[in-house]
């Protein structure tokens, strides 16, 4: 698949050089990760290419994942194959529930955990309509975390088809 205008402007916007990246660099290479995994059909389009380990390692976050956020809800506003949903709303989930990693702390980013609920919710419909698709258990995670509104959060939950109905 083609990465989308609204992908590639919202990958633009940002100075990924001057973020801190999990691998202990810049992030100057994220945006070619999100690009491959974007185009990939499938997971063998995309071996060895991890968002993993540059935006967070083990939940705990870098810099980089607050702009990501917005990223992946600029994906999830397109056509993507099964395989870059899934990885996007996997991520997504990660980043969520993610707080910041020790060596942020130390540069006062205390709060990109905060910083990156705060980015899911602005996509919450997103989200939502993940839930509607393969994605349903990410989708009812996300919303767990991010959603403000438990009573919202815990009735599209519900309301979501459950694998068996939707095969």
């Amino acid at each position: 698949m083609a990465v989308s205008r609204l992908v590639r402007a919202e990958l633009d916007r940002h100075e990924w050089g001057a973020l801190r990246c999990g691998c202990r660099g810049t992030a100057q290479h994220v945006p070619d990760i999100f690009r491959t995994v974007l185009e990939a059909e499938k997971a063998q389009d995309a071996v060895g290419i991890f968002l993993e380990g540059h935006l967070e390692v083990e939940g705990n976050l870098f810099e980089a994942s607050v702009p990501a956020v917005g990223v992946i809800l600029a994906a999830l506003c397109g056509e993507l194959s099964d395989y870059a949903r899934s990885q996007l709303l996997q991520t997504l989930w990660v980043l969520s529930c993610g707080e910041s990693h020790h060596s942020e702390v130390l540069h006062g980013r205390s709060r990109l955990g905060d910083e990156c609920r705060l980015r899911a919710r602005e996509g919450i419909w997103l989200v939502a309509a993940e839930g509607f698709g393969r994605n349903r258990e990410l989708a009812a995670d996300i919303l767990e975390v991010v959603d403000l509104n438990e009573d919202r959060a815990s009735y599209y939950a519900r309301t979501f088809p459950s694998k068996r109905r939707a095969k």
